[in-house]
C-alpha cells in the first residue's frame, strides 16, 4: 500500500484510468453484443473511482503544494479517457507528487491565516 500522498494519488489515478477503459469496453459489449449489464457494473465501478480521483485531487493538492492551476488541470484530466495517467506522469516528471519541505504555509494554512 502507498505511504505517501503521491503514492495514493498515483494509485487512484491509474485505477480511474483502468475503470475508464473498462467502461469503454462495457459500452462495446452493451451496444455491440446486447449485454447492458456490463455498463451497469462498470458504470458503478467507474463512478466510484471517478469520485475517489476527484477527492484524491482535493486531498493531496495542499500537502503537495499544487497551485490552483495544477488542481484544475488534474480535475480536467478526469474527463477524457486515460488522461489521469497522462496527468500523473506529467506531475511526476515535474516533482509535483513529492512533498516539498517549506516554511511557507500550505493552501489550508493560508486560508486559516486570513481569519
Amino acid at each position: 500500500m502507498p505511504r505517501t500522498y503521491g503514492g495514493w494519488f498515483r494509485l487512484v489515478a491509474i485505477a480511474e484510468a483502468i475503470s475508464w477503459a473498462g467502461l469503454l469496453i462495457a459500452m462495446v459489449l452493451k451496444y455491440g453484443f446486447d449485454m447492458p449489464f456490463a455498463v451497469t457494473v462498470m458504470g458503478s465501478v467507474h463512478g466510484a473511482l471517478f469520485t475517489a480521483y476527484v477527492l484524491a485531487c482535493l486531498i493531496v493538492f495542499s500537502p503537495l503544494r499544487w497551485s490552483f492551476g495544477v488542481l484544475v488541470l488534474a480535475g480536467v484530466a478526469s474527463v477524457p479517457p486515460l488522461a489521469t495517467i497522462w496527468f500523473e506522469r506529467w506531475a511526476a516528471k515535474r516533482g509535483l507528487l513529492t512533498v516539498v519541505d517549506s516554511d511557507e504555509p500550505t493552501f489550508w494554512g493560508k486560508v486559516r491565516q486570513i481569519n
